[in-house]
């Protein structure tokens, strides 16, 4: 059976930190310079002492880096926080390759396709942030 490709995908670096992440990739623009972009709450939240960051994005000649300081419901561990991050032209490309990376999985997932973000993981465990 021949699979056809996609057209050519572009990734980059998702990183979730735990209330730093306004801090830090400030910091990657230091190293790798670009255009940085902040999308924050509109009110704090309980327990945090800074506006959580919703998602940020830094856009360099050399790397993009999306984040974001809400962590996963199990807590940010070593190998939880870092995922591939892909943007997608529209609803339907993402939706075509959520079909694609848990089509070998058992059980269906269900998703507000209007989300900016849906997560997925693989059969490999791989976690997978499709954005539009």
């Amino acid at each position: 059976m021949l699979v056809q490709p996609m057209e050519r995908l572009q990734s980059g670096i998702f990183i979730t930190f735990s209330g730093n992440c306004r801090a830090a990739l400030t910091f990657y623009q230091t190293c790798f310079g670009g255009t940085l972009h902040f999308d924050m709450f509109d009110e704090p939240l309980q327990g945090c002492a800074e506006m959580p960051v919703v998602s940020a994005t830094l856009i360099s000649e050399r790397v993009t880096i999306y984040g974001s300081d809400l962590v996963h419901n199990e807590g940010r561990r070593v190998g939880n926080y870092v995922a591939v991050f892909l943007p997608c032209r529209d609803i339907s490309e993402r939706g075509e390759l959520i079909e694609r990376l848990t089509s070998q999985q058992k059980r269906r997932i269900d998703f507000d396709k209007q989300q900016k973000f849906i997560e997925v993981t693989d059969l490999f465990n791989v976690r997978w942030v499709l954005g539009i």
